[in-house]
């Protein structure tokens, strides 16, 4: 998915009211204030009380469900006919805090902030972006984007990545 088309959405939700916050790729590449690799989609965590409208914006837009294996109310991805995908994470935090429904996702995470094409979006903070980044088969990608945020943060590489760096040298 393009910067623009990023720029694009996330202007969409701000217009409709929607609180987007950026996760996955671009939500490294936005920590890191630039476009490190391309990107698929768009990954976004949103609260589950705007995911019907969300739904109803993007469906005007041309939108259409894209069904995957871990489909779920709280977890789906929208597709247009650009090849445009949207990887919507929902969830619900009760007066507390505490989240009560949807991707565990807690207020900390959401503290971060980055640049995409020079646009100041809200993003998973760097350190929680990390942790989000193991616990699972990584890939090569996950690799540039860990290495790429740990550098610039002067965080720590998790041990789950010497695997890739071994194959460097």
């Amino acid at each position: 998915m393009k910067a623009e088309s990023v720029i694009q959405f996330l202007q969409l939700c701000k217009d409709n009211n929607i609180d987007v916050v950026i996760d996955g790729g671009w939500g490294v590449d936005a920590l890191l204030g630039t476009q490190t690799r391309e990107h698929s989609d768009l990954d976004i965590a949103i609260p589950h009380k705007d995911v019907s409208r969300l739904g109803e914006i993007l469906e005007d837009k041309g939108y259409v469900d894209i069904l995957r294996d871990d489909t779920r109310d709280c977890n789906f991805v929208l597709g247009d006919t650009a090849k445009n995908q949207i990887d919507v994470h929902s969830y619900t935090f009760d007066e507390n805090g505490n989240n009560i429904f949807g991707v565990p996702y807690l207020p900390e995470h959401f503290k971060g902030r980055g640049l995409i094409n020079g646009h100041s979006v809200k993003c998973i903070s760097a350190e929680w972006m990390i942790k989000f980044h193991t616990g699972y088969e990584l890939d090569e990608n996950d690799f540039h984007d860990t290495l790429g945020l740990c550098k610039a943060f002067n965080i720590p590489l998790p041990c789950e990545y010497g695997k890739f760096i071994a194959v460097d040298k």
